[in-house]
């Protein structure tokens, strides 16, 4: 939040569940108190998603969308400063799931909202995924209709993530990819107009679900669950640190953290990441952290380059 220490979590009842729980840090993510939401929050499912979006007479809407409601629409829910509204549906559907990233365009005049979808009258593919975007000129309050913006036979696009490059004048958007699990990326330099093919990413930032924030020194930092078949990290909860070319040059990045272990192989990530104004990064996601029966966890990790550089420093050469 603008205050650099308030962040919200939201996430669901088990797997792609039930929309509900809700917690609240005022000090960056160090302790979280319980938030009370509306009942019928739990008539909306799967990957909720919350984000602080720019109206264009400068107001700040903060918005949960989750994937889905009893109209099978992408339902939203707005925070009025102290309590959650209700669930309802914004007509953007049908979806499984709600924006999975949503970014300024056109200088803040309007929001790109991205998510995956099923082929509308699918009759030859078994679950079909495709890239679909909206847009928003209100700050997030009401979408537009989807348009299809990657539907590559053979592949299923799913999760985008759109990063603005450093000069201002691209979008990159990170894609992970459910059939053959090599993750893409595509560029737009025209504010998300139209998109170029899609191309594969460089390994080391093969995964699902990224979440991507530029440090104050300009080097981006990119979480996501790593399932890199020759990684020696797959299936845990890691961040990668590189320079926003270093995706478009297919170079491996300055190095990658293991922030989490999982011990539930692939189920972990999805997480929200955010940077505070000491140059903390605060990384939440659920994952099952510990072994024994005890089932996922709501974890948040914090750390900062200044600490990692240091620590690759002090690594043993190889």
């Amino acid at each position: 939040m603008p205050d650099g220490k308030t962040i919200h979590c939201v996430w669901t009842y088990g797997h792609g569940g039930k929309c509900g729980p809700a917690k609240i840090s005022g000090d960056g993510g160090r302790t979280w108190a319980n938030q009370p939401i509306p009942s019928n929050w739990i008539t909306a499912v799967n990957c909720p998603a919350i984000y602080l979006l720019p109206a264009p007479d400068g107001q700040l809407n903060l918005i949960t969308f989750a994937g889905s409601g009893p109209d099978k629409n992408m339902q939203q829910a707005i925070f009025s400063g102290t309590s959650w509204s209700p669930m309802r549906s914004n007509g953007v559907g049908p979806v499984g799931m709600p924006f999975c990233t949503i970014i300024p365009v056109d200088g803040g005049k309007k929001l790109l909202g991205m998510t995956n979808r099923r082929r509308p009258g699918e009759k030859v593919e078994k679950k079909s995924c495709i890239l679909a975007q909206s847009i928003s000129a209100d700050g997030g309050l009401t979408w537009g209709p989807l348009r299809t913006v990657l539907d590559t036979a053979g592949l299923k696009p799913c999760e985008p993530e759109i990063i603005r490059s450093p000069k201002g004048d691209q979008l990159l958007c990170l894609i992970r990819e459910n059939e053959k699990k090599i993750s893409l990326y595509m560029t737009s330099a025209d504010e998300g107009q139209t998109w170029s093919s899609a191309q594969p990413l460089p390994e080391a930032l093969w995964g699902d679900r990224h979440k991507a924030k530029y440090d104050k020194d300009g080097r981006l930092v990119i979480v996501f669950r790593d399932t890199g078949p020759h990684s020696p990290t797959k299936n845990s909860y890691v961040a990668w640190v590189g320079k926003y070319e270093d995706i478009l040059q297919g170079n491996p990045g300055q190095y990658r953290l293991k922030l989490l272990h999982s011990y539930k192989t692939w189920d972990c990530g999805y997480s929200g990441l955010e940077l505070l104004p000491d140059r903390t990064f605060v990384a939440t996601t659920y994952i099952k952290y510990r072994p024994g029966e005890n089932k996922n966890s709501i974890v948040c990790t914090r750390f900062s380059l200044t600490e990692t550089d240091q620590l690759m420093a002090d690594r043993p050469q190889q």
